[in-house]
Parts: C-alpha cells; structure tokens; sequence
C-alpha cells in the first residue's frame, strides 16, 4: 500500500494575477465589458459620444480668433475652408470678453474687482481649509464682509469702519449681559443707533416729527458723517451701481446671497422646530411664502414695487434690494434642508445634550448643529448652485448680468446675428465656478466621513 501525503510541504512561490484582470484591461473588462448586453451599450456609447464630441471639437478648434464683427469672420472662414458652416467665431469673446466679465465698470478701476475676488479666496481659506492654512487669515475673513462693498462701490474708507463697529457694539453688550435675550435685543439697538448716529441715517424731521429725529436726521449723525473724511480721507472714486455688470455682477450676488443665507436658514430651521408659539409662526409663515413664489416674482417687486413703500425721495440701491431678495429666497430653502439634516439625527443625540447639562444654544453649537450640517452637505451645496445660477435672472430686470449682457452685444451691428459663442463662454464660466463648488463639497464629505473610522 502506497503512502500518499495531504499535506503540503513547500511554500508555491507568489505568482502574478492574470494580465486581464488588472490595469486598464481589467477595469475596462470589469465595468464596460463585463458580458455582452455591457458590451453592446458601451460601444454604442463610444458611438454617440465620438459623434458628437466630432463635431463639438470641430467646430471649436477651427475657428476664427481674430476679428472685429461677425461679417470680418465670416470672409475669413470663406476664404480658409471655403465655407462658414461648422466654425465659431472666438472673435466676440476676443473683443468683448473684458465686458462679459467686468460690464460697464471703469477700465481703470478693474483693479478693484480683481483685488475684491482675490481677497475672497483668502477669507475662504481659513473657513473653507481651516487645517491647512493659518488662523490668522481669519482677520481677514472677518474683515471682508466691510472691505469688500468698499471696494466694489467707492467711497471713504470710515463708512464701513463705521458699520463694522456697530457690530462689535453689539456684540459687547451682548457679551456683557452673558448671552441673554435682553442682552441680545439691547445689543441689536445699540448697533442701530450706532449706525445712525456714525452713518447719518436720513431720519428727516417732516416725517419723524420729534426731537430725537431731527438730532439724529439732522445733528450728530451728518456731522460724524461730514468730519469723519477729513480725519483720514481714505476714499475711492464711487462706482454707480448700473456701471455693474458681466459675471462681476453674477458672483457679487451669488457669494452674498451664499454668505448671508446659510447662518439665516440656520436661524429659520431653528425656528420652525422652536416650542415658541409666535417664533415658529413666523418661521413656517416665511419659509411656506418664500417657496411658493418664483425667484423672478421677488426681483420684480425688488425692482418695482419696493419704492412704492419707501419715503419719497429715499435712494435705495437696485443691487441692495436684489442682494436682499435672493438672500431671503436662498435662506428659505436652506433652512428646508437643515431642517432635513436636523430631522436625521437620532433623538440620543438631544438625550446626550441634556444629560451633559448643556443648555440649548450649547447643545446647538456643539452637538447637534455639526451634525445635521454634515448631514446636509448636499443639499446645502446644491442650494448654493442653483442660487448662483440663478443669479441670471437679474437681466430681466435690466441688470447687465453676462446674460443680459450678451443680449446687448447681439444687438451691436459688427455683432449682430452671433449666439452660440457667447452662450458657449458665459456656460464655461458657469461651470467653473459651480464644478468647484461640487468638488469642494465631495471633498468635505470625504474628510468628514466617520462611520467607518
């Protein structure tokens, strides 16, 4: 009888995976190719994509760059291909590409816009990537909010010195009354008289008849408004708000918009889930009314009916009231998507809060806001595109947004007849900004994924 072993011996040597099932053979088997329906559909795919990408590409790299009007183009294209059929003309955004950007803003003073974008990317930094640069830009987050309108439109340097003290004024009071409500309503009054008395409000005495409205419409506030240049006359020229234009406009509205609505949706979620009768009436009142109107119905009033309210003679800038309207419109949505991040947390959560003795702004800040936020990364990001992308709809109401823009260029006889172009550049910028905004946030879910840790 023979002795035959079951147990091995010697160690096999490592041996390498078969050449097909790894690098991009493998990937292509394992997800394009992976049986004959996959197969099918992928080269049809291929089919479609190399169809139009064909023709898209075509059309893009044989072009015209250098021309001043649409017919100039077109002779050039004749005598190239011997046909204008299939080729842009690159030469609208070579001529006018400094006004899709900037509109009617002074040539001179481009500076200043540039200088207002690149300090935003630096306040964002501390905000945006807080373990990768230095705290210290967080001074300049903070002052960005006051240095970027003086910048864009002009003036003495002292009236936002003036309207960023008011807010550390409130902040004191509030501090020194320990965070309380009254604290928190004193705080805010003494902000408003603050302004009014440094920013000469126009409280006239025809309206406010009172003594208190003729010292502050008449007295102390337009003499702190009159003396405060000659102390440290830092001024630049004033730019009018029609002058504002081009994708300037778009992202001047968009990043306020984004800025503003996400602490007031905060606020507005709060809100709506508060034990507080009157609070939380309002909160649904104002979120129910906001969603169920159109964008384009808040603007028409910011444009048009919101003068009818005022005191005659009251000067009221378009882009303020525009700035205004969208920031309620985004708040009201965002405050619907951190109510969702709010409703997903489990109820141990607020269980933990209590038991640690927390009160509720402290189990807010610390516990549960992170937390929601987190889960409404999403949503909060999606809010914030669709805001920004419907920072066009402006040019209904004849603010030079690109859009609006482009329209006022077609109408230019060297340029009469050209729209794919411009629809072409104007969608590009678009892209960039909103395909950034996309990768940020994958890349801060990322970071913030824990469940697997």
């Amino acid at each position: 009888m023979s002795d035959a072993s079951f147990v091995r011996t010697e160690m096999l040597s490592e041996q390498d995976p078969p050449p097909t099932s790894v690098g991009v053979i493998g990937w292509l088997r394992a997800n394009l190719f992976s049986n004959w329906w996959n197969a099918i559909l992928t080269v049809l795919c291929l089919a479609v994509i190399w169809y139009v990408l064909s023709g898209l590409l075509g059309w893009t790299l044989r072009s015209v760059w250098n021309a001043g009007s649409l017919n100039e183009c077109r002779e050039i294209m004749i005598a190239t291909w011997g046909s204008t059929h299939g080729h842009a003309c690159w030469g609208v955004i070579g001529d006018r590409w400094l006004q899709l950007l900037f509109g009617f803003y002074p040539p001179e003073l481009y500076y200043r816009p540039i200088l207002a974008l690149l300090l935003l990317f630096v306040a964002l930094a501390p905000v945006l990537f807080a373990d990768k640069v230095s705290p210290r830009l967080l001074y300049v987050t903070a002052a960005y909010p006051f240095l970027m309108p003086w910048l864009m439109w002009g003036g003495s340097i002292w009236m936002p010195i003036g309207v960023a003290a008011g807010f550390v004024l409130a902040y004191l009071v509030g501090r020194k009354l320990d965070g309380s409500v009254p604290g928190l309503v004193l705080g805010i009054l003494s902000a408003i008289i603050w302004w009014m008395l440094w920013l000469g409000f126009p409280i006239q005495a025809e309206v406010f008849n009172t003594g208190l409205g003729e010292i502050l419409g008449a007295g102390l506030g337009k003499s702190l408004a009159t003396i405060s240049p000659d102390i440290a006359p830092f001024w630049l020229e004033t730019v009018i708000s029609r002058n504002f234009g081009g994708f300037m406009l778009s992202v001047l509205i968009g990043v306020v918009a984004i800025g503003c609505s996400l602490p007031l949706g905060i606020l507005l979620a709060l809100g709506r889930q508060s034990n507080m009768l009157i609070v939380k009436a309002i909160c649904v009142g104002f979120i129910e009314f906001i969603r169920g109107v159109p964008l384009i119905t808040l603007l028409f009033v910011a444009s048009t009916l919101l003068n009818i309210f005022l005191p005659p003679g009251t000067n009221f800038d378009i882009i303020l009231r525009v700035m205004i309207m969208v920031t309620l419109f985004a708040a009201a949505y965002m405050a619907e998507v951190i109510r969702g991040g709010l409703a997903g947390l489990p109820t141990g959560q607020y269980e933990g809060a209590d038991s640690l003795g927390l009160n509720y702004w402290q189990a807010q800040r610390l516990i549960i806001m992170p937390q929601a936020l987190k889960i409404s990364i999403p949503g909060i990001v999606s809010t914030f595109i669709g805001i920004f992308k419907d920072t066009t709809l402006v040019s209904i109401i004849a603010l030079l947004d690109p859009l609006g823009l482009s329209n006022s260029i077609r109408a230019d006889t060297d340029w009469n007849g050209i729209y794919w172009e411009l629809f072409a550049f104007i969608a590009l910028m678009f892209f960039i900004a909103c395909f950034g905004m996309s990768r940020y946030s994958m890349y801060l879910e990322r970071k913030l994924k824990t469940e697997n840790d």
